[in-house]
């Protein structure tokens, strides 16, 4: 054999051992990552159709509404980022979401349903509802149609009704094959992008990279951790099928009378400053908190958040 051929041989076979030792290292990954989304959830048969959730925690009931991409699991990450302990917290599945099946119906509207459902199985009978990113929508609905179960409303980064500048993402060459993976309900290629450029997945989900890469570490791995719970993402493709194309209407908004507080920020990649803004305008008494930068995950404002909402809640006679 030749040198040239030799070489050729080794390179081969080395691109070989490196191909297979990354497939094991997913397959073991998605493993574990099926095993933890099947461990720590309940079901709840409901009139409207079964429900997953979690229930974690004591203290004042918090209804944790994830956004697109999530879960319960999110839910239950969501809520001890943005409101901390102290909390009953109750974190849904939505509908296409892991052991949470797609109705017939599964709009906002039913979603908020099912939220209220939801809360009348568990025997509670009122609580502060986060709806975060998409999950906002079926907040609302759920605040508008069944207000005595509503004691308070967050709406973190919503994804609303805005009639001047609707809610978007940018289709640059790295989203393209996010959308792709996503589309496809890719795990591997999801996992492959996480492991080698997350920068894609980043961008991907309303931040800007260059953003998470000056922050401290633990912004970073709070990002990061993020990133990762999109995994697997086969299941929880139907939902995000059902995220991804809305049909948002504006909606009364001028009916709701719970306390209500609106967080975004400005270099938010999914723009929902407008709808943030709009639904400010329109809930009686809504307290809007803005920040100049931080992206659709308020990288860097954790704490100021966290802090914020406490102190919302308190003033809104929720908890001592």
């Amino acid at each position: 054999m030749s040198r040239i051929g030799g070489f050729l041989l080794v390179m081969l076979v080395a691109m070989a051992t490196t191909t297979g030792l990354a497939f094991l290292l997913y397959r073991n990954e998605l493993g574990r990552l099926r095993d933890a989304v099947s461990q720590g959830s309940l079901v709840a048969n409901l009139d409207i159709g079964p429900i997953e959730y979690a229930d974690s925690g004591a203290g004042s009931p918090l209804l944790s509404i994830h956004g697109a991409g999530g879960g319960f699991d999110q839910g239950l990450a969501l809520a001890a980022d943005l409101a901390g302990g102290g909390f009953r917290v109750i974190a849904p599945s939505r509908f296409g979401y892991l052991r949470t099946p797609v109705p017939r119906d599964p709009s906002p509207a039913a979603q908020g349903d099912a939220h209220a459902a939801l809360l009348s199985r568990l025997n509670v009978p009122k609580a502060v509802v986060v709806g975060v990113s998409a999950g906002a929508r079926s907040a609302v609905e759920l605040t508008l149609r069944h207000p005595d179960k509503v004691a308070a409303l967050i709406l973190i980064v919503p994804a609303l009704y805005s009639p001047t500048s609707p809610v978007s993402i940018d289709v640059g060459r790295g989203n393209k094959f996010a959308f792709w993976a996503v589309n496809a309900g890719g795990d591997f290629a999801w996992w492959a992008a996480e492991t080698i450029t997350p920068s894609i997945l980043i961008r991907f989900l309303g931040v800007r990279p260059a953003l998470v890469t000056a922050a401290p570490q633990a912004e970073r791995d709070r990002v990061m951790s993020f990133v990762r719970s999109v995994e697997p993402l086969s299941l929880r493709f139907s939902g995000i099928n059902i995220d991804s194309a809305p049909e948002l209407h504006e909606l009364p908004l001028e009916e709701i009378t719970a306390p209500t507080m609106i967080i975004s920020a400005r270099d938010d990649l999914f723009n929902t400053l407008p709808a943030a803004e709009f639904a400010a305008g329109k809930i009686p008494g809504a307290k809007l908190v803005v920040y100049d930068t931080g992206g659709h995950l308020l990288v860097g404002h954790a704490q100021q958040v966290r802090k914020a909402v406490r102190v919302f809640l308190e003033g809104a006679g929720v908890i001592p």
